[in-house]
């Protein structure tokens, strides 16, 4: 018995199924019966209607007209099984059902068919992909009817024509990263592994974006498409990495495997087109927890490994050039090494890349985490033995650390996301003791050679110019031969200078040698003070020294020399202690006991008020400076 081909009108319009369908046929234009002829007056005459041209099944199927052949086979089984009443009515029905199931077979063929070729339609060829789409649902609406019915159901129900049509997608998606296509431009330079990686992201980036131009439309919003295919590339690019992964990769694959991972995939997903249809946050990432660990710890111990090996070697020159006898390189009349510069550049791209390959920057930050004991210990190591040898160049390479101590510090203190913290706090303290005994190396010659003028601060031959004159002459001979540090670091070097003449100014003047017994002995001690602390500043800021503050301590103390009035003398006292929290109650009496004339509870007072101060505390940010003046 041949099945029914009543078929259907193709001529109606069709309704539009979740916002779309079939591209809609083109109407005749409408046609006003009374209009006459433009040109000779007669009436027009009356268009005939068209003939309905009625479709077989085969036809139908032939015209990729899938869903409506479907619902033609639906509208026959729900015929035919309404007919079917006890047995031997089924055998009368039987070539019937035999000729639906075999219909059914040939529509189900060629709508997974269909479905298999979703991805290689050209846009005109989209209604049949909707069709297959729309004969699918309405096989799912179909099998539900059916399970709410008391009869008994056909033997193709359920037909589970959805399971059918996500493992055709699945398998679809399987076949085409298995066999991606190839670019025409050859990959030379990309190992058999990273080619492969190379070939399957660029299949799985193309075919995303054309399911988001095209193939979604031929979909209802429901069904999710973007999201359903995504999942399937993200699952297979998955298990093709994790195969690739087992395998065991050499360095480059690895971090090649990785950048894929965590840059090149996340990269393809926030693509404005496939961000806006794709939720990519559920997708998660490409490889396991445990796996990905595994090769990141691999990545990071390498880089480590990358990153001292030339640390030490950067090092090693420069040790060599020292032990050698060679002078630092000079630039613009100052020493210059590239110690500093060229491990900044390594650490800076190590960390860069990294961040990059890890998708993490705090990942990222575990490569420099040794830095402290491979790179500061070792420098601050090269330079005591610079320093303790003292050989002919040693000074000169002395003056080329302070500009890469100078490099380092602002790196750890600008470029903050290349470390840890705790790196980073460990650095900086090396870096300030390495400093502070670069400082001490170059300074304390001229200490040594202006012993001779210090000796004569605070004693009565220090009220006389000339014997100051003497120790300003002394300090602008003697620092010539501070020259040749880079401008930034002989400020402060300067800095450090004008401070230690400061710190041997005040502890010179604390020993007592002088008496100031009365009002004039004070008068003439202040103005002495403070004429000493200009010129002294006036000298040091000619020599490069930026520290202003330091004359405000010496033009403090002055103050309190010429202030009679205990009351004035303890807030004296007091702002002294404010701006500097390390004046200690020692301090204070080294200095009263100058002026001869206020007794031993005059001096307590004034360090009880101290006392009271350190209870109250100070809101503002202090500097250090008594903490370095020794008194007895």
């Amino acid at each position: 018995m041949r099945t029914d081909t009543r078929g259907i009108r193709n001529f109606l319009p069709r309704t539009k199924w979740f916002g779309f369908g079939p591209r809609d046929q083109p109407q005749p234009p409408a046609v006003n019966n009374n209009t006459s002829s433009l040109t000779d007056g007669s009436p027009l005459l009356q268009q005939e209607e068209p003939q309905p041209v009625i479709l077989t099944y085969e036809q139908m199927l032939q015209e990729k007209l899938l869903s409506e052949a479907g619902q033609l086979l639906i509208e026959k089984e729900e015929r035919v099984f309404r007919e079917l009443k006890e047995s031997d009515a089924f055998t009368h029905h039987e070539e019937q059902l035999n000729q639906l199931k075999a219909d059914r077979k040939a529509l189900q063929d060629l709508v997974l068919q269909t479905l298999g070729q979703s991805l290689c339609l050209e846009e005109d060829s989209l209604a049949g992909l909707t069709s297959a789409v729309k004969a699918v649902i309405q096989e799912e609406d179909q099998d539900l009817l059916w399970k709410h019915r008391d009869q008994t159901p056909p033997s193709w129900r359920p037909s589970g024509w959805r399971k059918l049509h996500d493992s055709t997608l699945l398998s679809l998606v399987k076949e085409r990263m298995e066999n991606p296509s190839t670019p025409s431009a050859c990959q030379i330079k990309l190992t058999t592994i990273q080619a492969d990686i190379t070939n399957m992201g660029r299949q799985l980036k193309e075919d995303l974006l054309s399911v988001v131009g095209g193939v979604k439309r031929c979909y209802p919003q429901e069904m999710d498409i973007c999201n359903f295919y995504s999942k399937l590339y993200h699952q297979t690019l998955s298990a093709s990495l994790m195969n690739i992964a087992d395998f065991g990769l050499v360095d480059k694959d690895r971090t090649f495997l990785l950048r894929w991972v965590n840059e090149y995939y996340p990269e393809i997903l926030a693509k404005p087109q496939l961000h806006s249809e794709i939720d990519s946050g559920p997708l998660g990432k490409l490889l396991p927890e445990r796996l990905l660990k595994s090769l990141e710890d691999e990545y990071l111990s390498n880089q480590q490994g990358e990153l001292t090996t030339i640390i030490r070697r950067v090092l090693g020159e420069e040790r060599e050039k020292w032990n050698e006898g060679e002078e630092p390189e000079t630039e613009d009349g100052c020493f210059f090494s590239p110690v500093a510069y060229d491990i900044i550049q390594l650490i800076n791209g190590k960390v860069t890349s990294s961040t990059k390959v890890l998708g993490d920057p705090h990942k990222a930050q575990r490569i420099t985490c040794h830095i402290s004991k491979d790179l500061m210990d070792s420098y601050k190591s090269f330079q005591s033995d610079v320093i303790k040898q003292n050989k002919a160049n040693s000074r000169s390479f002395i003056k080329a650390n302070l500009d890469c101590i100078k490099q380092f510090s602002e790196v750890l203190n600008k470029e903050r996301h290349l470390f840890t913290e705790d790196v980073r706090k460990s650095c900086l303290r090396v870096l300030t003791d390495m400093k502070q005994s670069a400082h001490t190396y170059l300074l304390q010659p001229l200490h040594e050679r202006l012993k001779p003028q210090y000796r004569k601060l605070g004693t009565s031959d220090w009220l006389h110019q000339s014997e100051f004159k003497e120790l300003l002459d002394g300090i602008n001979k003697e620092g010539q031969d501070l020259q040749g540090s880079t401008e930034s670091c002989h400020k402060e070097l300067m800095g450090q200078l004008e401070q230690d003449v400061t710190v041997e100014y005040v502890r010179k003047l604390l020993k007592g040698k002088v008496k100031l017994k009365d009002k004039v002995q004070q008068l003439k001690a202040y103005l002495t003070v403070k004429d000493n602390a200009e010129n002294l500043h006036h000298l040091f800021v000619q020599m490069g020294s930026e520290e202003d503050w330091l004359k405000e301590i010496l033009f403090k103390i002055a103050e309190v020399l010429k202030l009679q009035d205990l009351p004035a003398i303890q807030m004296q006292v007091v702002l002294l202690g404010t701006d500097y929290p390390d004046l200690s109650e020692k301090h204070v009496l080294a200095l009263l006991k100058l002026k001869t004339d206020l007794t031993k509870a005059d001096r307590k007072s004034a360090t009880d008020i101290l006392h009271t101060l350190r209870e109250i505390g100070s809101n503002t940010q202090p500097r250090s400076f008594f903490s370095r003046v020794q008194v007895k």
